[in-house]
């Protein structure tokens, strides 16, 4: 289980750099005219994914669960992948990437890295994540409760993104 705690501490500390992320690339989205929509579901956005992480932390300690390395092993895998993917996305996005939905408008939608092959892969990350990374600890519950909670704010979040982009992929944004 120390592998474990390690890496949910570890992407404890990395929602943190996120942040640092997040703030920096608001800020040059804004100077360059960023429109940011979708603020309302931000803040339960934020509340869902400490959610998952203090889940992640305390449910195996509290439900006295073990490490099942069947389920665990496969688990950390993803768990990484995803984390892999993640910062894939932010490379790729550059300045642009936020975990707001912020539209700088002229800026043409970016088709390279994973965005070749898929339109939200940061969100396949997300999803991958939400469920292997309690499912490595042995959080059953987390990983089903946060899986239909981010399923409801995800349908909120990607009707938003899109909507925001929709001038963008049109050509008239």
């Amino acid at each position: 289980m120390i592998v474990y705690y390690v890496l949910v501490i570890a992407t404890c500390c990395e929602r943190i750099v996120e942040l640092a992320v997040t703030k920096r690339n608001a800020a040059w989205s804004f100077a360059r005219g960023g429109v940011e929509t979708g603020r309302g579901h931000y803040p339960p956005m934020v509340v869902l994914h400490t959610g998952l992480l203090a889940g992640c932390l305390l449910e195996p300690v509290l439900a006295h669960r073990g490490f099942e390395p069947a389920t665990g092993v496969p688990m950390l895998v993803l768990a990484a992948g995803s984390q892999g993917l993640r910062w894939w996305c932010i490379r790729t996005l550059g300045p642009r990437w936020n975990t707001r939905v912020i539209v700088v408008p002229g800026l043409p939608l970016v088709d390279s890295g994973p965005y070749r092959w898929l339109r939200h892969p940061n969100y396949v990350a997300v999803v991958v994540e939400g469920f292997a990374l309690p499912l490595a600890g042995s959080a059953w519950v987390t990983a089903a409760v946060f899986t239909v909670l981010n399923a409801a704010l995800l349908t909120v979040r990607l009707r938003c993104e899109v909507r925001a982009l929709a001038p963008v992929r049109t050509g008239s944004g």
